[in-house]
Parts: structure tokens; C-alpha cells; sequence
């Protein structure tokens, strides 16, 4: 078997996400026969830092042996059971984890299979919770900017032009407030009164705001200040609307801190995890909330009040047992203390590209960085042309627009950082002009 006849059997039957399948007439697919470490080994024998941790998710390298042998054992005991009226040991010992490494007060945990299931079941437990309240609120607020996912209510609450625009008859009804422009706190205080404005003038109506904590990742790597959050979480307590932290792509270490939302000094009313939850393994994900909101479903039998909401693979053992095994790494490890030097040297690193042609911005928080190109009409595609260049050099970098960014495994040492901002640097400057 090779790159070229696997291609072909895949281009027979398959139609792959956020792709224009016409590209693939000419840029070639790439098939992975196995992973290790950061790296990624086709079936012609390439390899490829896996810079971007396949989608943000992978935080401790391919083929992890912990992981695996804890996803090994588990497999020889319970691979699924309904998890209606039926629980297991894997979902218990994890949820009471998270509970501990959450913001104080998150102390229940509804579990789906993805971040966009997650996103739904946040949207509808707010909405149903005032409803069982005797309100209705029918108003979601979101950022501007923002990316919550792809199904319909995540949609809806994004700010994806063109999601928007080519789904709009068949959206829920969000408001958009506007991010902060920057990480100033001048621009933290100024988005924070336009959000006022919102509650005051429409906040009978809103269930809830959901906002990225402080960087909005599908948005270009948009990055704003702490301040935000504390702010928008104070407005939300103020004018009695749910804040739903939507932290499936930041959490977990990424901005710094196990949760972008400790560098505010917030708790959520909701708080989304996926992504890297399981390490990258299985899907899996997450919304902690609190007992306030428990409570509203708790009663008697109640079809209406009961909360409406499930998935067959919920609560999948293998999937807990995968995350258990990715927070005893974070527990043995000190990954967050180790992930400190390498945040520095990524820092350092990437002082030289501003010496590149048609920069807009470098920015960094945590273990994302990003390098953001002014100049360039969308249609000239310059972030596929650095995707191909750095393909051809043993880099996997999947720019956003005109926006390459850096999110790799937390196993990545220092050489390897080196390889992926020389590989960057180069291929940026090989298309500037």
C-alpha cells in the first residue's frame, strides 16, 4: 500500500469536512499509516510534526503508551452500556475529577460525544431551566467573531458569515455583541458597555451569553484580555442570564491554566470541555454546571420539566478511561509548570518573524501562538500555499485564512519547536511579496 492508491480509494467514497473536495484534483490527500509522539508517518514513509495537534485535540502525542494501556485495559472489562438508568466506574471517578478541577461551584456533569453536542445541551438546559422557571427567553448572546460549533443551535450562535448566511432560514435567534478589539483593558471596558447595552435593553429575553474565553481559536486566533471575563460574568449576575464558557478548545492547559476561565476569577453558570478531554482519542465531551441549575429539573416525574437531551455512545467507557489517563498525565507530570518554559521559548521564537514582509500581528497566549499576514486577497489562497510548503518540509500547519498558527502537542520539545517556527518562517517568507 502507498500515498497514491489509498488516495484513490478514498476520493471514490469520501467526502471530507471543511474541504472543496475539487481541490483534491490536484493537492494530493494524505494518508497516515501511524502516529507517534508529535509525529504523523504516511504510507510512503513521511513524516510530519503534527503542529496544529490534529484539530487541537491531541495533547500528549500519538500513540501515547499510558494512554493506550489504560484504553488496552479497559477494553478487556467494558466497552459501552447505556447510560440511562446505568453507570460505571471510569464516568464516576471522572467526573468527580473535573468537579475538583473546575471553577468552584460546577459540581454536576452532563456528558455527550462531541463539542457541538456540547454546545447544544448547554443552550437547551439554560433555555428549559427558565422555562421550568415559568420565563421564556428565546435570545442567545454571543461574540462577534465567534465559533461554537456546527450544528444547527452552535450555528446559530457562531458568527461565521458564511455559515450564517447560508443557513440563516433555519437558525435559532442569537444576538451578536462585539469582542473586545484587542487585549487591551480599554478594549475589554469598551465591548463590556456595549454587552450592558444589550442586557438592559433586551434582557428578559436572553437565556444566556457564550463567549471563547479569552482566545477565539476558529476566529483567526482572535486573543482579548482576562478583564473581559470578569467584567461579562459580572453583567451576567447583574441582569440574571446564564455566561456559558464554551472552553472546548482552550481548555485543558492551552491558554496556560488547566481553564482560560481562571485567568478571569470566573465561575460559569455552564462550562463546555471536549477536544482535548480524552487526549485526542475518543470523542467525548462535557458541560459542568451547577447544583442551582440541577435543581430546577429535579422533581417528581415531569415529562416537560425533565431535561431533554441524550446520545447512544454517552458516557463511553473507553472514552473516560482515555480521559482519566490524560488528567493523571496532567497530575504526574506538572504539565502546566513544564508547558511554562516551552511558552517562553515559542515567545522567544517568534520575535524573528517580524522581520518578514506584510506582518499584521504575532500574538501568543499559552500554547497557541499565532502570526497573523495583512496584504493578501482571500482568493490567493496564501494559507494552502503555506500549508503545501510546509507539508513538503515535515510540518502539518492548517493556517486560517491568512493567519498561520502553532497548537501542538505539549510532548513537543524544544528542537521539535524549533523545526515546526523554521518551517513556518520559511514558508511564510517564500510567498511573501
Amino acid at each position: 500500500m502507498d500515498n497514491a492508491a489509498l488516495m484513490d480509494r478514498d476520493l471514490r467514497h469520501i467526502w471530507h469536512p471543511c474541504t472543496q473536495m475539487k481541490d483534491h484534483e490536484t493537492l494530493p490527500l494524505i494518508p497516515i499509516k501511524e502516529g507517534k509522539g508529535v509525529y504523523l508517518y504516511d504510507f510512503d514513509s513521511n513524516r510530519y510534526i503534527d503542529a496544529i495537534s490534529s484539530w487541537w485535540v491531541n495533547l500528549f502525542g500519538h500513540s501515547n503508551e499510558y494512554i493506550n494501556k489504560k484504553v488496552k485495559e479497559q477494553l478487556e472489562s467494558l466497552e459501552h452500556v447505556i447510560f440511562a438508568g446505568f453507570t460505571h466506574e471510569p464516568i464516576v471517578k471522572l467526573s468527580e475529577r473535573l468537579v475538583k478541577l473546575a471553577p468552584q461551584g460546577l459540581n454536576r456533569c452532563f456528558y455527550a460525544d462531541n463539542g457541538s453536542s456540547a454546545i447544544e445541551v448547554a443552550l437547551k438546559m439554560s433555555f428549559h431551566y427558565f422555562k421550568n422557571l415559568g420565563r421564556i427567553k428565546p435570545y442567545f448572546v454571543s461574540l462577534t467573531n465567534s465559533y461554537h460549533g456546527e450544528t444547527i443551535g452552535a450555528l446559530s450562535v457562531g458568527d461565521v458569515s458564511l455559515y450564517k448566511e447560508t443557513y440563516k432560514e433555519i437558525l435559532i435567534r442569537a444576538i451578536h455583541a462585539p469582542v473586545p478589539v484587542d487585549r487591551s483593558e480599554e478594549a475589554a471596558y469598551e465591548a463590556a458597555a456595549a454587552l450592558k447595552s444589550i442586557f438592559e435593553k433586551r434582557g428578559e429575553e436572553i437565556s444566556a451569553f457564550i463567549l471563547e474565553p479569552l482566545v477565539q481559536c476558529a476566529g483567526y486566533m482572535h486573543m482579548y484580555s482576562p478583564l473581559y471575563l470578569k467584567l461579562a460574568a459580572e453583567l451576567c449576575k447583574e441582569y440574571g442570564i446564564h455566561l456559558i464558557a464554551d472552553e472546548i478548545a482552550v481548555g485543558f492547559g492551552r491558554t496556560g491554566t488547566m481553564f482560560a476561565c481562571e485567568q478571569g476569577g470566573i465561575t460559569p453558570d455552564f462550562m463546555t470541555l471536549s477536544k482535548g478531554l480524552t487526549g485526542g482519542y475518543l470523542p467525548l465531551s462535557v458541560v459542568l454546571t451547577t447544583d442551582e441549575i440541577y435543581s430546577a429539573f429535579y422533581c417528581d416525574y415531569n415529562e416537560y420539566k425533565a431535561f431533554l437531551h441524550s446520545h447512544s455512545y454517552t458516557g463511553n467507557p473507553l472514552a473516560c478511561s482515555a480521559a482519566n489517563a490524560t488528567l493523571d498525565i496532567f497530575e504526574r507530570e506538572n504539565v502546566l509548570e513544564r508547558n511554562g518554559a516551552k511558552i517562553e521559548y515559542i515567545a522567544k521564537g517568534l520575535e524573528r518573524f517580524k522581520e518578514l514582509k506584510n506582518i499584521k500581528d504575532i500574538r501568543q497566549c499559552g500554547m497557541i501562538a499565532a502570526v497573523e499576514l495583512e496584504g493578501y486577497d482571500p482568493l490567493e489562497r496564501v494559507g494552502l500555499k503555506i500549508y503545501k510548503r510546509s507539508l513538503q518540509n515535515g510540518v502539518l500547519l492548517r493556517p486560517l485564512g491568512n493567519v498561520v498558527y502553532f497548537m501542538p502537542p505539549y510532548v513537543i520539545d524544544y528542537e521539535q519547536i524549533d523545526t515546526v517556527l523554521n518551517v513556518a518562517y520559511d514558508a511564510i517568507r517564500a510567498v511573501a511579496r
